[in-house]
């Protein structure tokens, strides 16, 4: 009897083994995601469809919509995971439930059954595509803005619905190869999407509470659409506060210091959701370890770095420049005429350059591109040795490892054909090709500087893809392609963003797409369905973005201009300043007349080793003292990149995101946990789309129809001495004289 017993706890443990042998090795994927699977659920409905292309066209409109803006707003795919939840479930309730044949789809009914968790992540991946993959819109619609809006020439509509689309399409094609490698594998676990695992399965519990989750985001809504018309309209300074420069109305000192816009920031803060949120997401759905480390490097530049080069040091001459700004200026402080030196050939015209003399920066600015280069190879680095052997071991074990459930669970439905990403692949780059040589005089790039470009896209994306599929940190390679191409290219501005968009910007979109096809997989979404959703959300959500784009171009006069619009007009592009003033540094004048021997700022080359050396001291110190666990939570591409934003964002944003972030991820998280796991997320998406809506509806009900307040609280911050120089001698008109 004994031996019988015995018998049967060993089969047991032995059938327990198994079980956990088929588990994901991944202990954070084994707590948040489900091992179960039914196949039977139906995903390809006309809930799916309708929802989905509607958040599509929805997203890509709004973000759209909202990059012109002073303060722009990207709605990201967690807004429509929210919302599109109460309208499945409300159409569930109202679709008649016949059924009738389809030719090759047979019985199929508007209304299938319950509105289903399969149905729901397919409407976010729609959803993600209109958000352009969390970049709020096509990348390469920048390119559009600066030729139209900054330089004031042409392209065609088809040849920039050409470049935007190529571009968004061959980073899938990039993703198709890379699945096998960076997806199917256990070991490739993708931090960032079991956030959105968990958020699925919150969603979907069943709710006995009287405030539900969809009554909470409908109230939070109203509140924040309602909240909107004050920053928005009424009463526009409440965005940018800035007491220090009322209290101190004469001082040029005191207002660098406190501007929340032109200064440091120092006391300024807002009661604008679109300022808090514009262009770091929003701060509800960041984790508070990522909020401190974003403090830490923020606080590093903006009050340390900054501070001591320019009323310390005097570095590049910095007094003679405004404090914080991202335009570009002569050697005497005045603004640096771009227009001037680009002739006919759209190339840099060397008379009229040696005319006004090298380029200057502001000392952030310059100081921003100097702590950009030691975050590239501080994460090259920071990644080699803490990560190194985790991400070689993992990789070799996804090849030697045996299939987790969830890839078992996956064979099941059939997979996407390799050759459907050859033939897009093969065809994107032909259209690209095409789009090269027949229009070259629109897009500039030679047809070898494609193949460059594509080149370097197919070698980076398989080792960047596995840094973030085991570390969650994706490297910024962008300032790598602009300054290899400035070196080879100089002269011309089109083409440098160009192949920026084709080498860099295809495989950080690729990266997206691989991320949520591990969503897919975690979730058990046919590939096929996944495939096609995501093929026609890029397209439709390209050409929607160039049609906004196309509109606002043509009908907002001075678009992009501060300097030309009407007294606090919204329509300020910063986010295309920046890209315009990046395409000037590194395309028209190139890197060797602005970081070479021929420019003044050869010296911020030095952050590239600086930032190479800083995480080998950091492991260092942690193999020399083991028992400091505090050691290796410093963070040195993080602390480094942490201001990648800045410009275009300003100080006012990153005070006022850290000051919210730590509000909710902290003292809420902590004290009040239950509340912030059941509507933290519900209330992001809430504040987004509250914004989002009251914003198109000013636009369309008011700004168009130029219907203004005229008043102290509709003229916006009130530092006008912030942005003045401080060097003797310098004049600049409505600022003193020292």
């Amino acid at each position: 009897m004994g031996g019988g017993v015995g018998a049967a706890a060993s089969a047991m443990d032995v059938e327990r083994e198994m079980e956990e042998d088929e588990l994901s090795p991944i202990e954070q994927v084994r707590l948040t995601v489900m091992n179960s699977d039914d196949p039977s659920l139906p995903v390809w409905t006309f809930r799916m469809w309708s929802l989905g292309l509607l958040s599509c066209c929805l997203l890509s409109f709004l973000n759209q919509f909202f990059g012109y803006r002073s303060q722009p707003l990207i709605i990201t795919q967690i807004t429509v995971q929210v919302a599109s939840l109460p309208l499945g479930h409300f159409l569930a309730r109202v679709l008649p439930t016949t059924r009738f044949r389809l030719p090759g789809l047979g019985a199929v009914s508007l209304n299938p059954g319950p509105f289903n968790m399969k149905e729901h992540v397919l409407i976010s991946i729609f959803a993600n595509a209109g958000a352009a993959f969390g970049n709020g819109s096509a990348y390469a619609i920048g390119i559009v803005n600066i030729i139209k809006a900054f330089y004031g020439r042409s392209i065609s509509f088809i040849a920039s619905w050409l470049l935007i689309i190529t571009t968004q399409v061959l980073g899938y094609g990039w993703a198709g190869l890379m699945r096998r490698y960076v997806v199917e594998p256990a070991h490739m676990w993708w931090p960032s999407t079991l956030v959105q695992v968990s958020l699925f399965r919150a969603l979907h519990e069943k709710e006995d509470r009287r405030m539900s989750r969809a009554k909470f985001f409908v109230i939070a809504l109203i509140c924040s659409f309602t909240w909107y018309t004050v920053p928005g309209y009424f009463f526009p300074t409440i965005t940018n506060i800035s007491w220090v420069c009322w209290v101190f109305s004469k001082s040029v000192t005191a207002q660098q210091i406190g501007s929340g816009l032109q200064g440091l920031g120092v006391g300024a803060f807002t009661l604008d959701w679109a300022a808090v949120a514009s262009f770091l997401f929003s701060p509800l759905i960041c984790p508070f370890f990522a909020i401190v480390n974003v403090l830490i490097g923020y606080a590093l530049l903006m009050y340390v770095a900054i501070p001591l080069a320019y009323w310390g040091f005097n570095l590049y001459n910095a007094k003679t420049f405004p404090i914080f700004s991202s335009d570009l200026f002569t050697a005497a402080g005045q603004p640096y005429n771009i227009t001037a030196i680009v002739n006919n050939q759209f190339e840099i015209n060397m008379a009229a350059y040696e005319q006004q003399g090298r380029i200057n920066l502001s000392m952030f600015f310059a100081l921003s591109y100097g702590f950009g280069f030691s975050a590239i190879t501080a994460t090259l680095t920071h990644v080699c040795f803490f990560y190194g052997r985790e991400i070689y071991e993992r990789f070799r074990a996804s090849y030697k490892g045996k299939p987790d459930i969830h890839t078992r669970l996956m064979k099941k439905y059939e997979n996407i054909p390799e050759w459907w990403f050859y033939v897009l692949l093969a065809v994107t780059f032909t259209v690209s090709l095409i789009l090269c040589i027949v229009l070259n005089d629109q897009v500039h790039l030679p047809w070898w500087g494609l193949i460059f470009a594509c080149g370097m896209a197919f070698v980076f994306t398989l080792p960047i893809s596995i840094i973030t599929a085991t570390t969650n940190q994706t490297p910024g390679l962008n300032i790598i392609t602009e300054y290899i191409m400035g070196l080879i290219q100089p002269g011309k501005p089109i083409s440098n963003v160009c192949f920026k968009v084709y080498g860099y910007m295809s495989m950080a979109q690729a990266v997206s797409f691989l991320a949520d096809f591990k969503l897919g997989h975690y979730m058990k979404i046919p590939p096929k369905s996944m495939f096609l959703v995501q093929f026609i959300g890029t397209i439709i959500a390209g050409t929607i973005n160039l049609g906004v784009a196309w509109w606002l171009l043509g009908s907002i006069e001075n678009i992009c201009h501060p300097g030309l619009l009407p007294p606090n007009s919204p329509w300020t592009c910063p986010s295309d300043r920046v890209f315009f003033d990046a395409s000037v540094i590194w395309g028209l004048v190139g890197p060797r007349r602005i970081f070479g021997p021929k420019g003044n700022y050869g010296s911020l080359n030095w952050f590239f080793l600086v930032g190479a050396l800083g995480p080998i001291i950091v492991w260092l110190f942690h193999k020399a003292f083991p028992r400091q666990s505090w050691i290796p939570l410093i963070n040195l591409p993080v602390l480094l990149g942490a201001t990648g934003m800045m410009p275009p964002a300003t100080p006012l944003n990153f005070s006022a995101w850290i000051a919210v972030g730590t509000a909710f991820n902290f003292f809420v998280f902590r004290y009040r946990k239950k509340w912030w796991e059941r509507y933290n997320y519900i209330l992001s998406a809430a504040l987004d789309a509250g914004v989002a809506f009251m914003g198109v509806l000013l636009y369309f009900a008011l700004s168009m129809e130029n219907k203004s307040i005229t008043w102290w609280g509709a003229e916006g911050e009130h530092c006008p001495l912030a942005s003045c120089p401080t060097a003797k001698g310098v004049q600049v008109d409505g600022c003193p004289q020292f």
